[in-house]
C-alpha cells in the first residue's frame, strides 16, 4: 500500500454576491451587526439555475486541468453535500455525467460542514487500499435554497460555492501526502445544527455550537498534527470549517500553530458548509499564500456535530 497526495485544487463561486448592506433592506440587521457577530462582508448566492452539481461541476473541472488529467483518468468520485435535492441519481453521479467521467464509483458524502475532510478521508483510504487510483474529491453546498431569508441569525451567515481536490496515489518510497485522519462526532449534541423539514431549512444553537467548537475541538485538531508526526508549529496554514470568524481565530490560537496562515475566507463566502474547506484552501494555493510540500491541517466540524481533521501536503 502506498500512500495518497493531493495533487491539484480548484474552486468556484457563483457570480452573485450579497452584500451586509444587502441584507439589511431584507431583515432587521446592519454591516456593523453582522461583522461583529460572524466577521462575513459578503457572500456568493447561487441564481435558481445554478443547481449543486454545477457547482461542483465547475470546481472540479478546474481541479483537473490543474492536475493535466482528463475526466477518463478519474475512477472515483466523492461529493461532499447536505444540500442535494434529489436522492437519486446522487450528486456525485450527476458531477460525473456532467464531466464526462467514464464509468466511476461515485458516492456522496453527507457529513454537512465536516463533510469534505471525510471525504478526503475517504479517497485516501481507497487509494491506499488500491480500490481507486485517482479522485475527485468535491465540496459543494448551495446554502441558499435551505435558509429561511427572514430569519437574520441565519441567513446573515451563508453562502454558496464549491471546492475540490485531485488524490493521487504517490510514488513507492515517497512519504503520504495525506495524513491520517482524526474523526468522531458528538451524537447527542446533534441537533445543535440541522438542516430539516418540509422544505428544509438551516437552523443551529449558535452559542452551543460555539462553546463546543472553542473549547473541546483545540486538543482533537492537536491531536491530528500527532497522528502527521507534526507540531502544530510545524503548520504553514491552518484551513478549518469556515462557519464564523469568531470561532475560527480563538480556535486557531488554540492550536498552537503560531507560525501557520489561517484562511479566513469566510469574510468574503460566508459560510459555505462542506465547499467552506476546499474553497478556502484553494483560494491559498492559488494565491502562493503556501507552497508545494507544505503542511497544512484541514479541520471540519459542525453538522451532526461531527469533526474530521488530517494534515496534507499542499499541491
Amino acid at each position: 500500500m502506498h500512500g495518497s497526495r493531493i495533487t491539484a485544487v480548484g474552486h468556484y463561486q457563483p457570480a452573485g454576491i450579497l452584500t451586509n448592506e444587502d441584507l439589511a433592506g431584507m431583515v432587521d440587521t446592519s454591516d456593523e451587526w453582522i461583522r461583529s457577530r460572524v466577521g462575513i462582508r459578503t457572500r456568493h448566492i447561487a441564481g435558481p439555475d445554478e443547481p449543486v452539481d454545477e457547482l461542483a461541476g465547475h470546481a472540479a473541472a478546474k481541479a483537473l486541468a490543474a492536475a493535466g488529467l482528463t475526466p477518463a483518468d478519474v475512477d472515483l468520485v466523492l461529493v461532499a453535500t447536505s444540500t442535494a435535492v434529489d436522492r437519486s441519481p446522487n450528486m456525485a453521479a450527476r458531477v460525473a455525467a456532467r464531466l464526462g467521467i467514464p464509468g466511476p464509483a461515485a458516492m456522496d458524502v453527507n457529513v454537512v460542514c465536516a463533510g469534505f475532510t471525510h471525504a478526503l478521508a475517504t479517497a485516501d483510504h481507497a487509494v491506499r487500499a488500491g480500490s481507486a487510483s485517482r479522485a475527485l474529491v468535491i465540496g459543494a453546498d448551495k446554502m441558499s435554497e435551505v435558509t429561511d431569508w427572514t430569519d437574520r441569525t441565519t441567513c446573515v451567515l451563508v453562502g454558496d460555492g464549491a471546492g475540490a481536490a485531485v488524490v493521487e496515489a504517490g510514488a513507492p518510497g515517497q512519504e503520504p501526502g495525506i495524513g491520517p485522519v482524526l474523526w468522531g462526532s458528538v451524537p447527542e449534541m446533534g441537533n445543535a445544527v440541522r438542516i430539516e423539514g418540509t422544505p428544509p431549512r438551516f437552523a443551529q444553537e449558535g452559542q452551543s455550537v460555539y462553546r463546543w467548537a472553542t473549547t473541546r475541538l483545540p486538543a482533537i485538531a492537536r491531536q491530528a498534527c500527532e497522528r502527521s508526526g507534526l507540531e502544530p508549529a510545524d503548520l504553514a496554514a491552518v484551513v478549518l470549517h469556515q462557519a464564523n470568524l469568531r470561532i475560527i481565530e480563538p480556535l486557531a490560537g488554540k492550536i498552537g500553530a503560531v507560525n501557520a496562515v489561517v484562511a479566513r475566507d469566510v469574510v468574503e463566502s460566508g459560510n459555505t458548509s462542506a465547499a467552506s474547506i476546499p474553497l478556502a484552501f484553494s483560494k491559498l494555493v492559488e494565491r502562493g499564500e503556501i507552497g508545494t510540500g507544505d503542511p497544512v491541517l484541514l479541520f471540519g466540524f459542525g453538522g451532526n456535530l461531527s469533526y474530521a481533521g488530517q494534515v496534507v501536503r499542499c499541491p
